[in-house]
């Protein structure tokens, strides 16, 4: 794919820092957003790459635990959503916030590849084998990723409309509705996806109370 954009986006970028809709920051954020939108329609290219290093991290780290840890496909998301990004933004009309309608691009565009790769990969290329990536910067000992190596495989298991919810949900920390808008499902259907995640990888996961010496995981 062509790379309009050089982001060198790799796996310590998933540690960067990046505005968070949370707190006191939000209508910061949100009003930085609605200024780098507006700039952005009126052709402004300083603008877009302000509005793309503001959010690239968030959109590479949802692709990236969406695709099992596989950067390269990951990136490739993240590249085919700015794009979308650059060649629709004069669409949005500011009835959600940027951030929202963001991430429903990001969700099409997961789907998007979870549909090529069913249809362009022999099926042992679809069992994941990479860890599930966290956006916690601590260092990690071995107990912890081994821990992390098989609920990123259980989470790898999960159906795609499974998934995005428990992504988006855990690694985004978004709420039932910023889930349910960047689906486009309600609430009721996020609590429920999310009820039906939670059960299979708890019986996945079952071996690990064990193994822990019966502490929760």
């Amino acid at each position: 794919m062509s790379r309009l954009f050089q982001t060198n986006i790799g796996e310590e970028k998933c540690h960067g820092a990046r505005l968070k809709h949370v707190s006191s920051t939000a209508v910061v954020s949100v009003t930085v957003d609605h200024s780098f939108v507006e700039a952005s329609q009126k052709g402004d290219l300083e603008a877009f790459r302000l509005l793309y290093e503001s959010h690239k991290d968030s959109v590479y780290s949802i692709a990236l635990n969406f695709t099992s840890g596989n950067h390269e496909t990951a990136k490739d998301i993240a590249q085919e959503v700015f794009l979308k990004l650059f060649s629709s933004l004069k669409g949005f009309r500011g009835n959600a916030n940027f951030s929202t309608w963001l991430y429903r691009v990001v969700v099409n565009a997961c789907m998007d590849e979870h549909r090529r790769r069913r249809r362009f990969l022999p099926l042992e290329d679809l069992v994941p084998q990479e860890k599930l990536i966290s956006r916690e910067s601590q260092e990690r000992d071995t107990w912890k990723k081994q821990l992390a190596n098989q609920v990123g495989v259980a989470i790898a298991g999960l159906s795609p409309k499974l998934r995005l919810p428990v992504v988006l949900r855990y690694v985004e920390g978004l709420s039932y509705d910023e889930i349910a808008r960047a689906l486009g499902c309600s609430a009721g259907t996020v609590a429920s996806r999310l009820n039906r995640g939670h059960k299979f990888l708890a019986r996945r996961l079952h071996h690990l109370r064990s193994s822990a010496g019966g502490s929760d995981v």
